[in-house]
This record gives C-alpha cells, sequence and structure tokens, in this order.
C-alpha cells in the first residue's frame, strides 16, 4: 500500500525503490495507491520520463482505478461537529 503518494517530486532513490517495488508487484501481488494527485501529474511527481514510463506501463496495465469526488469526509464531519 501506497498511501497519500505524491505530494511532492522524487528524488532519484525514490525513484529507484518505486520501479523495484512496482516491478516486485507486477504480475505477482496487488498494488494499492492512494493519492490527492491526479493519475495525469503522476509523471510530472517521478520527475524522470523514462523511470515515469517504467514504473507507470507497471501500475496502468492492470489496474482498476477508481476516482473519488465530492467534498473531503473530514471536511463534511468538522462542518458537523460546528455549533
Amino acid at each position: 500500500i501506497l498511501d497519500d503518494w505524491g505530494p511532492e517530486p522524487l528524488t532519484a532513490d525514490q525513484r529507484r525503490d518505486l520501479l523495484e517495488i512496482v516491478d516486485d508487484r507486477y504480475d505477482k501481488g496487488s498494488l494499492l495507491i492512494t493519492s490527492q494527485v491526479p493519475v495525469s501529474q503522476w509523471h510530472d511527481v517521478i520527475a524522470d520520463p523514462t523511470l515515469g514510463d517504467a514504473i507507470l506501463d507497471r501500475i496502468i496495465h492492470n489496474a482498476h482505478r477508481l476516482e473519488l469526488k465530492g467534498d473531503s469526509l473530514r471536511r463534511q464531519a468538522g462542518e458537523k461537529k460546528k455549533p
């Protein structure tokens, strides 16, 4: 599980680590990624076109993508607590 992925660009070490993780999981097991960054901007987060293509090809190939829309549940809960 990669939770809250992509709030800032990856370093060179992080890119290599991510490629290794994604490659290890490819066709062998599940990989769950949560992110507030739209998929269309993931190349920018990876910050290397070659590694970005390799990583995203493995992620997207057999992906089931759920895109949530609407207000934050935390924001809604906070508004309900207001007097």
